[in-house]
């Protein structure tokens, strides 16, 4: 039958039988009591047995089943034996016997609330397992009461005091504490040699003098306050109080002493001793910890240690500074300080934690801390382990520094390079492009007044010249453009470009630049549309500067729209603004290229270098003028389908220069 089955046996309520072969094991797991028919049952005898644990004397078959454990991953310990025990029948492995011994085991309460626990070896099971009745347990409680009783030790043999005033002077005499007895008037009637010894005055100097002469005089009022209270205490007598203060010795040094006064009837006894050595090691930590508090405060940097198991890491007050809390509001343990750290760095801050742990090895990191105004802090922590005696992880301990302000400077430092870069390839790019763009108009300035210089084609009056001399204008015209988007944007950046402002109607300017772009729309077969909610909208704004803007989105809506396809301008009033947008069903901006096609000299693609004139600079510009003007420029785009820019421009952009004048100065 396994133990399993006669655990599930019903149990009644029948006496149990003799006590032949039992055993008490105590709460402690420790065995109390056991008969020789038990111990030689499970393999042992009596005197081996008692006071050791139950699980050093009895190999369980099933020790799963017999014992309960305390907890996840933990295994049961002798302090917690008599609760993981369970109730029942259970075998027990026997050494050199053929089978396993069934033992029952039942718990008591003694009316003390004492805990034991009763094992029966139960040799013949023929039914049901009797539980222990009222009868069984008293009996069982009056053993172990007998054999509390043959143990408990003997009262100790009382010393008589010492009765001879001699001897109890060579104590007192010994002591490291020095002792005095003083009148009510406060002058010294006995004192022992320690007293003379630190204090530097002999007895007969002592008769001369009161306690009070003793004290500096920076303590005297608080002393003289202490003792005049304890005096006149109307308690009555044993009153005590403890008191410190600083005495000048017979050769004058200075010591601190604390005091320990009784009044009895009108004798004060005083025990004194001396702590000028504790107070100036005090003195020294002090100053120590304010030098490393100032040190920390410089470098931004303090000291923390966590003891691995616990929820609270100690704190300087420099990682208070850093973390923005207070000391006396802010307890840091590992929740607190989770919340507090960017979501990205709860992680990774743990994950340090939990490796230095397992591998036992030093580590670094750098996170971001949340502090309660909102502000963002970089932290560098650096971590050592603190191993115990057995060689395993007992804490982790070591500094974080505040290098928020190296952090940014960094962070410029490398936007600065990236912003630098970019211009130098912009700058690469403009100057490949401008090779082209220059090139192609001056050969045909040149090759055609060549051609016109020599004639080659017959006199002046030859009607090929004609065409020759439109190339040469037009050529011209297109390198003054390229020459023009130069200048005024050296003029934007260097903040020389100035407003010409004055009241404008939006509809007629927008008619004007449409009927401007009709030729070469028409060219290249582009329909051109406009739909203006309010032809009446006046606003004040640089007129040569809002015809460029609209020139060069329609320039560009032109350029990069395919034969057939239509342009339309719309414009309508919003709150304090009008806004302009140009719709294009063209080839549209690669999302990527959207962030940087305002950028001088930046281009949509690289091959659009090559089909499509120009510098580059025509958005930027457009960007620049809105923005002086107070407004915005918005792109959206979309590959093969079309792009649309909106601008908004206020209705009276001389509020915004002048505050930009104001700022710059």
């Amino acid at each position: 039958m396994s133990t399993q089955q006669n655990h599930a046996l019903p149990l009644s309520a029948a006496p149990v039988a003799d006590d032949g072969a039992r055993m008490v094991i105590g709460r402690d797991g420790r065995i109390i009591h056991i008969t020789p028919d038990c111990a030689a049952a499970i393999g042992t005898t009596a005197d081996a047995a008692r006071g050791q644990s139950f699980m050093d004397v009895m190999q369980f078959t099933d020790p799963d089943e017999a014992l309960r454990p305390a907890g996840l991953f933990r295994s049961v310990t002798v302090n917690q034996a008599a609760d993981s025990l369970r109730e029942g029948l259970h075998e027990i492995a026997v050494a050199g016997a053929s089978r396993p011994v069934m033992v029952q085991f039942d718990r008591i309460t003694a009316p003390d609330q004492r805990i034991f626990v009763v094992g029966a070896v139960i040799r013949d099971i023929k039914g049901d397992i009797a539980r222990p009745d009222a009868e069984f347990t008293a009996r069982m409680l009056q053993i172990i009461d007998s054999l509390a009783a043959k143990d408990k030790p003997a009262p100790p043999a009382k010393i008589s005091g010492a009765t001879d005033e001699g001897e109890l002077r060579h104590f007192l005499n010994m002591s490291n504490d020095v002792m005095a007895v003083c009148l009510r008037d406060g002058t010294f009637a006995r004192a022992n040699s320690t007293f003379n010894q630190t204090m530097g005055f002999s007895d007969s100097e002592l008769q001369q003098m009161t306690f009070m002469d003793l004290v500096h005089a920076e303590d005297k009022p608080h002393i003289r306050n202490s003792v005049y209270g304890m005096m006149h205490d109307e308690t009555g007598d044993g009153h005590i109080i403890d008191i410190e203060a600083r005495v000048i010795t017979g050769g004058g040094a200075l010591r601190w002493m604390e005091w320990r006064m009784k009044r009895n009837d009108s004798t004060i006894y005083i025990v004194g001793r001396d702590v000028t050595a504790t107070k100036a090691h005090e003195a020294a930590l002090r100053r120590h910890q304010q030098q490393l508090d100032e040190a920390q405060a410089i470098g931004h940097m303090g000291h923390w240690q966590w003891k691995v198991g616990t929820d609270t890491i100690d704190f300087s007050d420099e990682i208070y500074r850093i973390f923005g809390a207070n000391r006396a509001d802010f307890v840091p343990t590992l929740d607190k300080i989770n919340t507090m750290l960017h979501r990205r760095d709860v992680g990774r801050l743990m994950q340090a934690f939990q490796r230095a742990i397992i591998e036992k090895n030093n580590y670094d990191m750098e996170f971001r801390v949340i502090r309660p105004d909102g502000e963002t802090r970089y932290v560098r922590c650096e971590g050592r382990c603190e191993l115990d005696e057995d060689g395993d992880v007992s804490a982790l301990f070591g500094i974080m520094q505040d290098i928020t302000e190296r952090t940014l400077h960094e962070r410029d430092l490398r936007s600065a390079k990236e912003a630098a870069e970019r211009a130098y390839a912009a700058k690469s790019q403009f100057l490949a492009n401008m090779s082209h763009e220059l090139r192609t108009p001056l050969n045909a300035i040149i090759g055609f007044s060549e051609m016109m210089q020599r004639q080659l084609l017959g006199p002046i009056g030859t009607e090929r010249y004609i065409d020759y001399i439109a190339g040469i204008r037009e050529s011209g015209e297109h390198l003054l453009d390229l020459i023009s988007d130069i200048l005024d944007m050296s003029k934007i950046e260097a903040g020389k470009y100035e407003l010409d402002l004055e009241e404008l109607n939006v509809a007629k300017i927008i008619k004007l630049a449409l009927h401007m772009m009709e030729g070469r729309a028409q060219e290249s077969q582009i329909r051109i549309t406009s739909q203006i909610g309010n032809d009446d909208r006046a606003i004040i704004a640089d007129r040569r500067a809002v015809m460029q803007i609209l020139l060069n989105l329609l320039s560009n809506a032109v350029k990069f729209s395919n034969r057939g396809d239509a342009v339309q301008v719309e414009c309508a009033d919003r709150d304090g603004y009008v806004v302009i947008k140009v719709v294009d069903n063209g080839i549209g901006i690669p999302a990527n290229k959207l962030k940087d096609i305002t950028r001088p000299f930046e281009q949509a693609a690289s091959h659009y270098t090559r089909e499509h004139e120009g510098t580059g600079l025509g958005l930027a510009i457009t960007k620049d003028l809105i923005e002086l003007h107070g407004g915005t420029l918005h792109i959206e785009s979309t590959v093969n389908v079309g792009t649309t820019v909106t601008v908004r421009l206020p209705f009276d952009a001389y509020a915004h220069v002048k505050k930009r004048k104001d700022i710059d100065g």
